[in-house]
């Protein structure tokens, strides 16, 4: 029986709008032997993304289906619901302390792929994003997120009769409350918690803590609390099995005191034992110009007229001048993180030098007026769309000869790899993902320090390297041969889960 506490009333009721409606149940597979993972996260690309969150929650559950009985949950956002119009419930989740009851659906993706879906019209059924609107974050984002990570508990702990979860591999913040829930419950169920992005901690006031059932002996130092608030990252961090993040330089950043946003202590002793491992994340098999749909012409190595064809459109497209010299790209979000103010700097250097310059992005109001001053006083050499359309972001991961990526700090970062296997050489800030996937001087260019004239030089040797021809053919060649895929990320992940499975024997955790 199921702690009532944690949800465990079931039922065979099928939802298609949350008012009852009908639809057939999915077909039940015959039983298998292999491990189960619940892959639980807030945003997945299939139905909606806000970063490289989504697009990694789309591919990697994907990538271990062959290793695993994988199963995604995600909550039942408008876009999710416009998706499946008719959702078969599985369960009945009942609420706890201050988090509302929901119903439990479980959908197939085309591909077979298993998905279920918080269904709580209230909570998640929203303009915006899937954390705010225009008027900033939703104000009861600790309920919405506690309810996801109280799920993804309910089905540690059999809230489907059919599946219960071997595993749980959690993503950010707003799923890391799912082990925390398990140990304060006394359950040992293994857990993965992956950290995207530390600087987004999912921090609440300490009024938050009887709403969300966190108990008062876990506001501790040892437990969820962070500088007088409750942080769900935090008590991930403390709970889980194991802790991952998207990178083997990311992981070693966050331990320290300038990179570790608060937590580098928590981090260096989850290190210290065995527990913190940087995975890195990979790209799909769409990421091939031979055979992307969207370019004005495909290619491939060796066929830099593909590429040039691919270049002109792209001019044509932002209503650049014709030319014959370098195009720099610029495909992110428009913040301070991302080095735009560098890049805004940087973007003279490339018209004096006859570049000209393509950026696609949206994000801070003062970087997205700056960008459009700079095409104003440059019409024949600046192109600027504020805001982002896939399509558009191939053409010009296709049409540029070097990406302008001069981030602060990356986890990850997936446009540098995009770009590579797109013939264009990324510039780079040595950080994170950045320093693990681009190689200087031969798949693109790094610099050290997060200032104008350090990224300024890199800048300087794309211009010098694209007039040696030998020389810039070379590099994206190698730059087009390297492999991102996701193989290599899922035995990695796959040799994790087993540790963690492993190890939960005699697993304890210290119970608040």
């Amino acid at each position: 029986m199921l702690d009532a506490r944690f949800g465990g009333a079931l039922t065979d009721r099928m939802s298609g709008d949350g008012e009852g409606s009908y639809a057939s149940p999915i077909p039940a597979r015959p039983v298998s032997l292999r491990r189960r993972i619940l892959y639980a996260t807030p945003e997945m690309a299939d139905f909606v993304k806000t970063g490289g969150l989504g697009e990694v929650s789309a591919a990697l559950p994907r990538a271990l289906v062959p290793h695993y009985d994988i199963r995604v949950l995600i909550p039942g956002y408008r876009q999710v619901r416009a998706a499946f119009p008719e959702i078969p419930v599985v369960a009945r989740l009942e609420g706890f302390a201050g988090v509302p009851p929901c119903d439990l659906g479980l959908v197939e993706a085309a591909d077979g792929l298993r998905i279920y879906i918080l269904l709580s019209p209230d909570l998640y059924e929203r303009d915006g994003t899937p954390y705010g609107d225009q008027h900033g974050d939703f104000g009861d984002n600790d309920l919405r997120f506690a309810r996801l990570s109280l799920a993804a508990a309910d089905l540690a702990a059999g809230a489907d009769p059919d599946w219960a979860a071997d595993l749980l591999h959690l993503n950010d913040w707003q799923a890391a409350l799912a082990p925390a829930y398990l140990a304060w419950r006394g359950r040992r169920v293994p857990s993965v918690l992956t950290i995207h992005n530390l600087a987004y901690q999912g921090l609440f006031p300490r009024d938050a803590l009887p709403r969300l059932g966190v108990p008062d002996s876990a506001f501790q130092v040892d437990g969820a609390e962070f500088y007088g608030q409750l942080s769900f990252l935090k008590a991930g961090i403390f709970y889980a099995s194991q802790v991952t993040t998207v990178s083997e330089t990311y992981a070693r950043e966050i331990q320290t005191p300038e990179m570790g946003c608060g937590l580098d202590g928590l981090l260096r002793t989850r290190a210290g034992q065995g527990r913190l491992a940087g995975i890195l994340n990979g790209i799909d098999e769409t990421w091939d110009p031979s055979t992307d749909p969207h370019l004005a012409t495909r290619f491939e190595i060796d066929d830099w007229k593909g590429k040039r064809a691919n270049a002109e459109a792209v001019r044509q497209q932002f209503g650049l001048a014709v030319s014959r010299g370098p195009l720099f790209a610029i495909v992110s979000r428009l913040v301070h993180q991302k080095g735009i103010d560098l890049s805004l700097q940087a973007a003279e250097t490339i018209v004096a030098g006859g570049g000209q310059l393509v950026v696609i992005g949206q994000g801070e109001g003062r970087f997205e007026q700056a960008l459009q001053g700079l095409a104003k006083r440059h019409p024949d050499a600046v192109g600027v769309h504020v805001g982002f359309e896939e399509a558009q972001a191939r053409r010009m991961f296709a049409g540029s000869d070097f990406l302008l990526m001069p981030s602060r700090f990356e986890p990850c970062g997936l446009a540098q790899m995009y770009a590579q296997r797109f013939g264009s050489l990324p510039i780079v800030r040595r950080t994170g993902g950045l320093a693990d996937t681009v190689e200087d001087g031969v798949t693109g260019f790094t610099f050290a320090e997060p200032s104008a004239s350090s990224f300024g030089a890199a800048v300087r040797r794309a211009l010098e390297a694209f007039g040696q021809k030998k020389r810039l053919n070379a590099m994206r060649r190698r730059a087009m041969s390297a492999r991102f895929g996701w193989d290599q990320a899922a035995d990695n992940y796959a040799g994790l889960y087993g540790r963690a499975i492993g190890n939960s024997v005699g697993l304890r955790w210290r119970v608040a």
